[in-house]
């Protein structure tokens, strides 16, 4: 939650990445370009550093950050094993993606992704989607593991 809610960095944070290239794109912002940069290492901040705003970045990730903040809250429970993380989430995310019912509003700022994936999907993420689902049984033991 630090990565997306916290830190605003878009290259640690897939999410804040896709927020951002929706924010960007909504505007036809020509930044998207260089939003899309990657500056973890040390030789692409030495290769693109000379190119980029960064003051005109910082203020797209306090962007970013606004609206994770103000249409976002977070339901946060234990699993103590990280394969059992990884299963969960996946089978939330396809769960989710596989809902009929579950459809994103018109105003969702998502529509204005360049991602495909996301704009269909309604969701801000492009992995584990129309993967394996929850069935009822895994329905029951993630109540189980929320309620602890």
């Amino acid at each position: 939650l630090r990565q997306h809610f916290f830190n605003e960095n878009k290259d640690r944070s897939i999410f804040r990445k896709n927020i951002g290239r929706a924010l960007l794109n909504q505007n036809n912002d020509p930044f998207i370009e260089t939003w899309e940069i990657n500056l973890t290492t040390r030789k692409s901040k030495n290769k693109y550093s000379s190119f980029i705003d960064f003051g005109y970045q910082k203020s797209i990730e306090a962007q970013v950050s606004r609206y994770i903040q103000n249409n976002f809250s977070f339901s946060v429970f234990e699993v103590t094993e990280k394969e059992e993380r990884l299963q969960i989430e996946s089978k939330m995310i396809s769960t989710v993606s596989r809902c009929e019912c579950c459809k994103a509003s018109k105003e969702w700022l998502g529509n204005s992704s360049p991602k495909h994936k996301i704009v269909k999907s309604g969701l801000w993420l492009v992995n584990e989607l129309y993967k394996t689902p929850f069935d009822a049984s895994g329905i029951d033991h993630l109540s189980k593991v929320i309620r602890g």
